[in-house]
Protein backbone atom coordinates (compact mmCIF):
# COMPACT_ATOMS: atom_id res chain seq x y z
CA UNK A 1 0.00 0.00 0.00
CA UNK A 2 2.56 2.10 0.84
CA UNK A 3 4.46 1.75 -2.38
CA UNK A 4 0.78 2.36 -4.08
CA UNK A 5 0.93 5.21 -1.78
CA UNK A 6 3.99 6.62 -3.18
CA UNK A 7 3.70 5.99 -7.40
CA UNK A 8 0.04 8.08 -7.20
CA UNK A 9 1.77 10.78 -5.22
CA UNK A 10 4.64 10.87 -7.84
CA UNK A 11 1.86 10.81 -10.54
CA UNK A 12 -0.19 13.86 -8.67
CA UNK A 13 2.99 15.51 -8.78
CA UNK A 14 3.86 14.95 -12.12
CA UNK A 15 0.61 15.05 -14.30
CA UNK A 16 1.97 14.75 -17.76
CA UNK A 17 3.80 11.10 -17.92
CA UNK A 18 3.48 8.32 -20.90
CA UNK A 19 4.32 8.62 -24.21
CA UNK A 20 3.26 12.93 -23.56
CA UNK A 21 6.30 13.59 -21.21
CA UNK A 22 8.29 10.93 -23.46
CA UNK A 23 7.81 13.20 -26.77
CA UNK A 24 7.73 16.75 -24.89
CA UNK A 25 11.54 15.46 -23.20
CA UNK A 26 12.49 14.02 -26.79
CA UNK A 27 12.95 17.54 -27.35
CA UNK A 28 14.96 18.83 -24.22
CA UNK A 29 19.08 19.14 -24.96
CA UNK A 30 20.86 16.55 -22.82
CA UNK A 31 22.37 19.07 -20.41
CA UNK A 32 19.25 19.62 -18.90
CA UNK A 33 17.39 15.95 -19.07
CA UNK A 34 19.46 15.23 -15.58
CA UNK A 35 17.84 17.69 -13.49
CA UNK A 36 14.66 16.31 -14.84
CA UNK A 37 15.57 12.40 -14.10
CA UNK A 38 15.48 13.88 -10.07
CA UNK A 39 12.24 15.24 -10.17
CA UNK A 40 10.36 11.80 -9.25
CA UNK A 41 10.82 8.05 -10.61
CA UNK A 42 7.98 8.67 -13.12
CA UNK A 43 10.35 11.18 -15.04
CA UNK A 44 13.54 9.07 -14.60
CA UNK A 45 11.45 6.27 -16.13
CA UNK A 46 10.55 9.01 -19.01
CA UNK A 47 13.61 10.18 -19.68
CA UNK A 48 15.58 6.97 -19.75
CA UNK A 49 12.62 5.44 -22.41
CA UNK A 50 13.10 8.60 -24.36
CA UNK A 51 16.81 8.45 -24.73
CA UNK A 52 16.36 4.86 -25.50
CA UNK A 53 13.42 4.86 -28.22
CA UNK A 54 12.89 8.46 -29.60
CA UNK A 55 15.66 10.58 -29.52
CA UNK A 56 19.09 9.00 -28.26
CA UNK A 57 22.22 10.45 -27.54
CA UNK A 58 24.44 11.53 -30.50
CA UNK A 59 28.43 12.17 -30.65
CA UNK A 60 28.99 15.38 -29.16
CA UNK A 61 32.20 17.63 -30.95
CA UNK A 62 34.03 19.40 -28.37
CA UNK A 63 36.39 22.59 -28.94
CA UNK A 64 38.58 23.55 -26.75
CA UNK A 65 40.51 27.23 -27.03
CA UNK A 66 43.85 27.77 -25.26
CA UNK A 67 45.21 31.44 -24.72
CA UNK A 68 48.91 31.58 -26.56
CA UNK A 69 49.71 34.12 -23.45
CA UNK A 70 50.36 33.17 -20.01
CA UNK A 71 48.07 32.31 -18.17
CA UNK A 72 46.74 30.21 -21.05
CA UNK A 73 43.73 30.05 -20.06
CA UNK A 74 40.75 27.82 -21.50
CA UNK A 75 37.13 27.44 -22.37
CA UNK A 76 35.03 24.26 -23.51
CA UNK A 77 32.29 24.44 -25.72
CA UNK A 78 30.46 21.44 -27.30
CA UNK A 79 28.22 20.75 -29.82
CA UNK A 80 25.22 18.39 -29.64
CA UNK A 81 24.02 17.20 -32.64
CA UNK A 82 21.00 15.29 -30.72
CA UNK A 83 19.54 18.64 -30.34
CA UNK A 84 21.47 21.08 -32.59
CA UNK A 85 22.52 22.94 -30.09
CA UNK A 86 25.90 24.28 -28.81
CA UNK A 87 26.82 24.10 -24.91
CA UNK A 88 29.32 26.37 -22.97
CA UNK A 89 31.00 24.07 -19.93
CA UNK A 90 32.21 27.01 -17.79
CA UNK A 91 35.21 25.76 -15.58
CA UNK A 92 38.33 26.43 -14.10
CA UNK A 93 41.24 26.72 -16.55
CA UNK A 94 43.01 23.43 -17.47
CA UNK A 95 46.70 23.76 -15.32
CA UNK A 96 49.39 24.59 -18.13
CA UNK A 97 51.75 22.23 -19.01
CA UNK A 98 52.53 23.10 -22.95
CA UNK A 99 49.95 23.98 -26.02
CA UNK A 100 46.67 22.16 -25.62
CA UNK A 101 46.61 19.18 -28.65
CA UNK A 102 44.49 16.19 -29.15
CA UNK A 103 44.61 12.96 -31.63
CA UNK A 104 42.96 10.79 -32.90
CA UNK A 105 39.43 12.52 -31.86
CA UNK A 106 39.38 11.16 -28.45
CA UNK A 107 43.00 12.06 -26.94
CA UNK A 108 43.31 15.53 -25.63
CA UNK A 109 47.16 16.21 -24.04
CA UNK A 110 49.94 18.50 -22.75
CA UNK A 111 53.61 17.61 -23.49
CA UNK A 112 56.49 19.69 -22.66
CA UNK A 113 60.00 18.27 -22.00
CA UNK A 114 59.34 17.85 -18.32
CA UNK A 115 55.44 16.62 -18.30
CA UNK A 116 52.79 15.14 -20.61
CA UNK A 117 49.25 15.55 -19.10
CA UNK A 118 46.50 14.17 -20.76
CA UNK A 119 42.47 12.83 -21.05
CA UNK A 120 40.47 10.71 -22.68
CA UNK A 121 37.30 10.76 -20.62
CA UNK A 122 34.03 12.31 -23.02
CA UNK A 123 33.56 15.85 -21.21
CA UNK A 124 37.88 15.85 -20.30
CA UNK A 125 36.44 16.00 -16.54
CA UNK A 126 39.82 14.03 -15.27
CA UNK A 127 43.35 14.58 -16.10
CA UNK A 128 45.88 12.36 -15.32
CA UNK A 129 50.00 13.99 -15.12
CA UNK A 130 53.11 11.69 -15.56
CA UNK A 131 56.90 12.51 -16.51
CA UNK A 132 57.65 12.77 -19.93
CA UNK A 133 59.00 10.53 -22.21
CA UNK A 134 62.57 9.71 -22.29
CA UNK A 135 63.38 11.35 -25.56
CA UNK A 136 61.72 14.96 -25.91
CA UNK A 137 61.35 16.78 -29.35
CA UNK A 138 58.41 18.97 -30.91
CA UNK A 139 55.58 18.09 -32.64
CA UNK A 140 55.58 13.84 -32.31
CA UNK A 141 52.70 11.61 -32.82
CA UNK A 142 51.20 11.05 -29.82
CA UNK A 143 48.25 8.20 -29.48
CA UNK A 144 46.13 6.25 -27.11
CA UNK A 145 45.85 2.90 -28.17
CA UNK A 146 44.45 -0.05 -25.14
CA UNK A 147 46.44 0.93 -22.31
CA UNK A 148 49.60 2.21 -23.64
CA UNK A 149 50.72 5.83 -24.77
CA UNK A 150 52.67 5.92 -27.59
CA UNK A 151 55.00 9.02 -28.95
CA UNK A 152 56.56 8.53 -31.68
CA UNK A 153 58.95 10.60 -33.94
CA UNK A 154 58.88 14.36 -33.97
CA UNK A 155 60.92 17.45 -35.93
CA UNK A 156 64.63 16.98 -34.25
CA UNK A 157 67.71 18.63 -34.31
CA UNK A 158 70.68 17.69 -36.50
CA UNK A 159 72.10 13.61 -35.17
CA UNK A 160 68.91 13.04 -33.07
CA UNK A 161 67.07 10.08 -34.03
CA UNK A 162 63.59 11.36 -36.11
CA UNK A 163 62.33 8.15 -35.82
CA UNK A 164 62.89 7.35 -32.24
CA UNK A 165 59.54 5.68 -30.47
CA UNK A 166 58.13 5.18 -26.83
CA UNK A 167 54.96 3.62 -24.63
CA UNK A 168 53.53 5.21 -21.40
CA UNK A 169 51.38 2.05 -19.93
CA UNK A 170 48.72 3.60 -18.20
CA UNK A 171 49.22 0.51 -15.64
CA UNK A 172 52.62 0.47 -14.71
CA UNK A 173 53.23 3.94 -15.20
CA UNK A 174 56.50 3.37 -16.94
CA UNK A 175 58.02 4.28 -20.16
CA UNK A 176 59.33 1.95 -22.56
CA UNK A 177 61.63 2.30 -25.54
CA UNK A 178 60.32 0.23 -28.76
CA UNK A 179 62.36 0.31 -31.71
CA UNK A 180 62.22 3.42 -34.59
CA UNK A 181 59.39 4.21 -36.77
CA UNK A 182 59.72 2.79 -40.51
CA UNK A 183 62.69 4.56 -42.29
CA UNK A 184 60.47 5.24 -45.14
CA UNK A 185 58.90 7.98 -42.85
CA UNK A 186 62.03 9.76 -41.85
CA UNK A 187 61.28 13.09 -43.48
CA UNK A 188 57.50 13.35 -42.57
CA UNK A 189 57.64 11.94 -38.70
CA UNK A 190 55.68 14.69 -37.32
CA UNK A 191 51.97 14.81 -36.40
CA UNK A 192 51.84 17.56 -39.03
CA UNK A 193 52.56 15.37 -42.01
CA UNK A 194 51.23 12.23 -40.96
CA UNK A 195 47.31 11.50 -39.58
CA UNK A 196 46.68 9.26 -36.79
CA UNK A 197 43.67 6.78 -36.13
CA UNK A 198 43.60 4.14 -33.54
CA UNK A 199 41.46 0.99 -33.09
CA UNK A 200 41.60 -1.02 -29.17
CA UNK A 201 44.91 -3.07 -30.82
CA UNK A 202 46.73 -0.87 -33.57
CA UNK A 203 47.94 2.81 -34.58
CA UNK A 204 47.42 3.89 -38.06
CA UNK A 205 49.77 6.14 -39.51
CA UNK A 206 49.07 7.82 -43.32
CA UNK A 207 51.27 10.42 -44.89
CA UNK A 208 48.84 13.18 -45.68
CA UNK A 209 50.32 14.20 -49.30
CA UNK A 210 51.11 10.32 -50.43
CA UNK A 211 48.62 8.19 -48.48
CA UNK A 212 51.40 5.99 -47.54
CA UNK A 213 50.31 4.19 -44.41
CA UNK A 214 51.92 2.08 -41.60
CA UNK A 215 50.26 -0.24 -38.98
CA UNK A 216 51.95 -0.47 -35.19
CA UNK A 217 51.21 -3.13 -32.76
CA UNK A 218 52.29 -1.66 -28.93
CA UNK A 219 52.09 -5.03 -27.51
CA UNK A 220 54.27 -6.93 -29.96
CA UNK A 221 55.92 -3.77 -30.81
CA UNK A 222 55.80 -4.31 -34.56
CA UNK A 223 54.87 -2.90 -37.68
CA UNK A 224 53.13 -4.03 -41.04
CA UNK A 225 53.02 -1.96 -44.47
CA UNK A 226 53.68 0.16 -46.48
CA UNK A 227 50.25 -0.12 -47.59
CA UNK A 228 49.17 1.90 -50.37
CA UNK A 229 45.67 4.09 -50.03
CA UNK A 230 46.03 7.03 -52.38
CA UNK A 231 42.41 6.59 -54.06
CA UNK A 232 44.67 7.61 -57.12
CA UNK A 233 46.39 10.80 -58.67
CA UNK A 234 43.68 13.46 -58.18
CA UNK A 235 43.67 13.28 -54.68
CA UNK A 236 46.28 15.66 -53.03
CA UNK A 237 45.61 15.36 -49.31
CA UNK A 238 44.40 12.66 -47.52
CA UNK A 239 43.98 11.74 -43.84
CA UNK A 240 42.01 8.29 -42.03
CA UNK A 241 39.28 8.13 -38.94
CA UNK A 242 36.70 5.88 -37.68
CA UNK A 243 33.13 5.86 -38.62
CA UNK A 244 30.58 3.79 -38.28
CA UNK A 245 32.84 0.65 -37.17
CA UNK A 246 34.83 1.18 -40.33
CA UNK A 247 37.99 2.56 -41.33
CA UNK A 248 37.77 5.83 -43.73
CA UNK A 249 39.95 7.94 -45.70
CA UNK A 250 39.05 11.63 -46.71
CA UNK A 251 40.43 12.51 -49.58
CA UNK A 252 41.18 16.11 -51.27
CA UNK A 253 40.57 16.13 -55.24
CA UNK A 254 42.55 19.41 -57.15
CA UNK A 255 45.08 20.82 -55.69
CA UNK A 256 45.56 23.36 -52.46
CA UNK A 257 45.04 26.66 -54.46
CA UNK A 258 41.99 24.64 -56.28
CA UNK A 259 39.84 22.36 -54.33
CA UNK A 260 37.45 20.97 -56.62
CA UNK A 261 36.16 17.95 -54.25
CA UNK A 262 35.81 15.91 -51.44
CA UNK A 263 35.53 12.22 -51.11
CA UNK A 264 34.77 9.36 -48.30
CA UNK A 265 36.16 5.93 -49.04
CA UNK A 266 35.87 2.88 -46.80
CA UNK A 267 38.97 0.91 -46.11
CA UNK A 268 38.30 -3.02 -46.66
CA UNK A 269 40.16 -5.95 -46.63
CA UNK A 270 42.85 -7.25 -44.14
CA UNK A 271 45.92 -5.91 -43.14
CA UNK A 272 48.06 -8.38 -46.03
CA UNK A 273 45.42 -6.41 -48.73
CA UNK A 274 44.01 -3.12 -47.66
CA UNK A 275 41.56 -1.60 -50.54
CA UNK A 276 39.34 1.22 -50.63
CA UNK A 277 35.35 1.59 -51.48
CA UNK A 278 34.10 4.94 -52.40
CA UNK A 279 31.23 5.61 -49.87
CA UNK A 280 30.57 9.13 -50.72
CA UNK A 281 31.06 13.14 -52.29
CA UNK A 282 30.92 16.52 -50.21
CA UNK A 283 28.31 18.64 -52.07
CA UNK A 284 29.78 21.41 -53.76
CA UNK A 285 28.07 24.06 -51.39
CA UNK A 286 29.95 22.30 -48.50
CA UNK A 287 33.36 22.02 -50.29
CA UNK A 288 32.94 25.87 -50.43
CA UNK A 289 31.84 25.96 -47.00
CA UNK A 290 34.91 24.34 -45.68
CA UNK A 291 36.94 26.41 -48.00
CA UNK A 292 35.86 29.30 -46.59
CA UNK A 293 38.44 32.43 -47.44
CA UNK A 294 41.50 30.36 -46.97
CA UNK A 295 43.56 31.08 -50.23
CA UNK A 296 44.97 27.76 -50.05
CA UNK A 297 44.15 24.38 -48.04
CA UNK A 298 46.93 22.00 -48.09
CA UNK A 299 45.07 19.74 -45.80
CA UNK A 300 41.76 19.69 -43.87
CA UNK A 301 40.86 17.81 -39.84
CA UNK A 302 38.47 15.50 -38.78
CA UNK A 303 37.40 14.29 -35.52
CA UNK A 304 34.99 11.59 -35.61
CA UNK A 305 33.11 9.35 -33.18
CA UNK A 306 30.37 6.86 -33.54
CA UNK A 307 28.11 7.10 -36.91
CA UNK A 308 29.20 11.13 -36.97
CA UNK A 309 32.22 12.77 -38.78
CA UNK A 310 32.97 16.40 -38.64
CA UNK A 311 35.45 18.18 -40.78
CA UNK A 312 37.17 21.51 -40.22
CA UNK A 313 39.82 23.71 -42.29
CA UNK A 314 42.08 24.66 -40.09
CA UNK A 315 42.89 27.42 -41.56
CA UNK A 316 39.52 28.92 -41.29
CA UNK A 317 37.63 26.74 -38.67
CA UNK A 318 34.29 29.05 -38.76
CA UNK A 319 32.82 26.54 -40.62
CA UNK A 320 32.06 23.12 -39.66
CA UNK A 321 30.70 20.16 -41.99
CA UNK A 322 29.37 17.40 -40.95
CA UNK A 323 28.70 13.12 -42.23
CA UNK A 324 26.95 11.08 -40.64
CA UNK A 325 27.43 7.30 -42.05
CA UNK A 326 24.21 5.09 -41.69
CA UNK A 327 24.42 2.10 -43.57
CA UNK A 328 27.50 3.15 -45.79
CA UNK A 329 25.45 6.25 -46.91
CA UNK A 330 27.00 9.69 -45.95
CA UNK A 331 24.55 12.55 -45.29
CA UNK A 332 25.91 15.63 -45.23
CA UNK A 333 25.17 19.15 -43.33
CA UNK A 334 26.76 22.16 -42.14
CA UNK A 335 27.03 24.33 -39.03
CA UNK A 336 28.58 27.52 -37.88
CA UNK A 337 31.08 27.11 -35.66
CA UNK A 338 30.05 29.08 -32.39
CA UNK A 339 33.45 29.21 -30.73
CA UNK A 340 34.84 31.48 -33.26
CA UNK A 341 34.91 35.24 -33.60
CA UNK A 342 37.64 37.95 -33.54
CA UNK A 343 38.16 37.18 -29.65
CA UNK A 344 39.20 33.32 -30.80
CA UNK A 345 40.97 33.79 -33.55
CA UNK A 346 44.21 34.18 -32.40
CA UNK A 347 43.37 31.05 -29.60
CA UNK A 348 44.86 27.85 -30.18
CA UNK A 349 41.74 25.67 -31.30
CA UNK A 350 41.81 22.09 -30.31
CA UNK A 351 38.68 19.95 -31.66
CA UNK A 352 37.70 16.55 -29.93
CA UNK A 353 34.92 14.29 -30.45
CA UNK A 354 32.59 12.05 -27.78
CA UNK A 355 30.10 9.58 -26.80
CA UNK A 356 28.66 11.67 -23.90
CA UNK A 357 25.63 10.13 -22.17
CA UNK A 358 23.70 11.43 -19.53
CA UNK A 359 25.62 9.99 -16.62
CA UNK A 360 28.68 12.01 -17.92
CA UNK A 361 26.45 15.12 -18.39
CA UNK A 362 25.42 14.18 -14.23
CA UNK A 363 29.42 13.55 -13.16
CA UNK A 364 30.15 17.01 -15.12
CA UNK A 365 27.66 18.59 -12.47
CA UNK A 366 28.61 17.03 -9.40
CA UNK A 367 31.84 17.74 -9.70
CA UNK A 368 31.07 21.13 -8.34
CA UNK A 369 33.08 22.76 -10.74
CA UNK A 370 31.24 23.04 -14.00
CA UNK A 371 28.34 25.22 -15.15
CA UNK A 372 26.61 23.93 -17.98
CA UNK A 373 24.50 26.38 -20.26
CA UNK A 374 22.42 26.49 -24.03
CA UNK A 375 24.36 29.27 -25.93
CA UNK A 376 22.83 31.07 -28.80
CA UNK A 377 24.81 30.21 -32.28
Amino acid sequence: MAKERKVKQEEEEAPIHGDILETILSHVPLIDLAPSCHVSKTWERAVTSSLRHLNPTKPWLVVHTQSTRSPYATTMHAYDPRSSVWVEIQQPSINYVSALRSSHSTLLYMLSPFKISFSVDPLNLTWHRADASLVWRPDPIVALVGHRIVVAGGTCDFGEDPLAMETYDLRTRTWDTCGSMPSILKDSAASTWLSVAVDEHRMYLTEKSSGVTHVFNPSTKTWQGPFDLRPGKQVFSSLIGFVSDRMVLVGLIGDAENVKGVKLWEVEGEMSELKLKEMGEMPTELVEKLKGESPCVTSIAMTSMGDYAYLHNPSDPGELILCEVADGVCKWGSLRNAVVNDATRMRNLVFTCSNVGLGDVEDSLRSGRRRHGVIDS
